[in-house]
């Protein structure tokens, strides 16, 4: 399957085939949510087309803040609340007209059940999550702002048809202007 958007390297094949044999087929129009913060979080889905854009919203102003992304040929999960139908800590939002294969918590947690090969997968996943979410979290730290931005266009190069200006300085936790300036140095870059 081309992916359009990222260079997602975990192997997941047995649990995309899962969804593809025991998940629902769900189209999500731009805007609408597979996952509400604060309601229990019911699904795990594979995105077979489109991408999702993960939000939460600050504890004193309230404004919208972009955590994460799922692209074609990933996972879009708020994991492990999922898992156990605790409330979600972010909405999960299609940014685009996008098409997934979804299963139920329960549904994954009779799958892991099977047998050891499967509940090695579970920590695989938890691992993978874990890791993506530690080097997001240094790289805020260690990183320019350009460096940032960089390593986004590498994960999913093309996206930034699909994401406002205000969803990708909100990614990078940096101001909107600081994206048009990085852009505007990028494009000069070129011209050289």
């Amino acid at each position: 399957m081309e992916q359009k958007f990222s260079n997602n390297s975990l192997d997941l094949e047995t649990l995309r085939e899962f969804c593809k044999r025991e998940g629902e087929a769900v189209t999500y129009r731009k805007g609408e949510q597979l996952e509400r913060e604060g309601d229990p979080a019911r699904w795990l889905a594979f995105v077979e087309n489109g991408c999702f854009k993960y939000v939460t919203h600050g504890i004193s102003d309230d404004r919208p803040h972009i955590t994460w992304f799922s692209f074609e040929g990933e996972f879009v999960v708020d994991y492990p609340a999922y898992l156990y139908a605790r409330p979600a800590r972010t909405s999960i939002v299609a940014m685009m007209p996008s098409r997934v294969l979804r299963v139920t918590g329960e549904q994954m947690k009779e799958f892991f059940r099977q047998d050891m090969e499967h509940m090695e997968l579970r920590a695989i996943i938890a691992e993978h999550v874990l890791s993506q979410f530690h080097s997001s979290y240094l790289n805020l730290h260690r990183t320019t702002a350009r460096e940032r931005y960089d390593l986004l266009m590498q994960r999913c190069p093309g996206i930034v048809e699909h994401l406002d200006l205000q969803d990708i300085a909100s990614f990078l936790n940096v101001h909107p202007n600081t994206i048009s300036k990085i852009r505007r140095d990028i494009t000069f870059e070129g011209q050289k």
